[in-house]
């Protein structure tokens, strides 16, 4: 085992826009899940040590709810912590997230890290970013060790996807059967990357999720 772990920095973009409302109680839930997972792959795997980074945002605003805190400062969210409203500038809230995450990593080169957006609609309230800003920012953070995934529902997933340099996609039914089965393939994918990073193998989620049809 190395003298210092091998940091897994878990950035987590989350709609927080008005849409998102009639499935918040099922998000919160499969959310709040996922956190137990990020702590539970941090034991299994002492050799690394796993962050997360937690943004949501819509018109009114993008909230940073964790930033590079450790696994077991995780916090479970809830209606207070998010409360979906307004509309969708996820091209905003990508730059602000993805630059803050680029900066706090400036000097440091043993990390991976896993950026999650998750989505059901797109983008259509950004001011400060445009889509080939953020795709030219993802295709310049992939060459060193960044890994992207786009989970959405309710529009083109793999269009808007790709358009952002994204190729390795989720796409998810609005249901409450649907968004479970999303977060399982998620943590699965999760903790799947974190055994092969264990392995010192190249680890890439796209091993690891199944193509909704």
């Amino acid at each position: 085992m190395n003298a210092t772990p091998h940091q897994v920095h878990n950035l987590i973009i989350l709609d927080e826009s008005g849409s998102m409302y009639s499935i918040q109680s099922i998000i919160m839930s499969g959310f709040n899940e996922l956190v137990q997972t990020i702590q539970g792959i941090s034991r299994e795997f002492p050799e690394q040590e796993h962050f997360i980074s937690f943004f949501t945002f819509n018109s009114l605003g993008t909230k940073i709810l964790h930033f590079a805190d450790k696994a077991d400062k995780l916090q479970a969210i809830n209606n207070e912590t998010y409360k979906p409203d307004a509309s969708t500038p996820l091209f905003d809230a990508m730059g602000l997230a993805l630059t803050k995450m680029e900066d706090h990593l400036k000097g440091k080169t043993d990390y991976n890290v896993l950026v999650t957006i998750l989505t059901d609609g797109e983008e259509n309230a950004s001011r400060e970013y445009s889509g080939n800003d953020i795709k030219k920012l993802v295709e310049r953070l992939k060459e060193n060790k960044w890994t992207f995934t786009y989970m959405g529902t309710d529009h083109d997933v793999e269009k808007i996807a790709s358009s952002l340099a994204i190729n390795n996609t989720l796409a998810f039914a609005k249901t409450s059967e649907g968004i479970s089965t999303m977060f399982a393939e998620e943590k699965m994918a999760r903790r799947n990357f974190s055994n092969k990073l264990s392995k010192d193998l190249d680890p890439t989620f796209s091993d690891y999720f199944s193509k909704k049809k």
